[in-house]
């Protein structure tokens, strides 16, 4: 098999095992399965650390991360769920209203995503991308979408939310 075939097909299982699991996960809320997981948790903070960057994938998981504040079990803690998300390696493309390092059948789902980032600012997600892997992957830092804030070094991000208490939760 060549290797672009078996890199799709690796990325494909991937996002599906991950729609299964926050499938799951969405209808252990209803059932009480949180009791657990949730014991004594005032708040959900967590880092989204995203290197990832099919346009198709990213709209499954990026799903999955608005699901965690909208769960009724989340807004039902105490504090209100904290979450960040930083952009790394070929994410960096999908955030870029340029278009050229990607096919025009991908362009639906770029809308898409660009749709689901806009919503997630809106709803108080902190969205970052590391301009070192702008720059690595030729991506134009003045081509980033607005509601993305350029910080130089993700990784400083990513351990700076960590320290502050923030769950760290990387999606290759």
């Amino acid at each position: 098999m060549k290797p672009v075939k078996t890199k799709l097909l690796r990325n494909v299982i991937a996002a599906l095992a991950l729609a299964f699991s926050f499938a799951l996960l969405s209808t252990s809320a209803v059932s009480g399965e949180y009791d657990n997981a949730l014991k004594d948790v005032k708040s959900i903070k967590a880092v989204f650390d995203v290197t990832q960057g099919s346009p198709k994938t990213s709209n499954l998981i990026f799903w999955a991360v608005k699901n965690v504040y909208e769960d009724e079990t989340v807004k039902g803690l105490p504090q209100k769920a904290e979450l960040a998300i930083v952009f790394h390696g070929t994410a960096v493309k999908l955030i870029s209203t340029d278009r050229s390092k990607f096919k025009e059948a991908d362009y639906a789902e770029i809308d898409k995503f660009h749709g689901m980032i806009r919503q997630l600012k809106k709803d108080g997600v902190k969205l970052e991308v590391c301009v070192y892997a702008l720059k690595v992957m030729g991506v134009d830092p003045a081509t980033v979408y607005p509601e993305i804030d350029q910080v130089g070094n993700g990784f400083i991000s990513v351990i700076g939310y960590q320290q502050q208490g923030y769950s760290v939760i990387r999606i290759p």
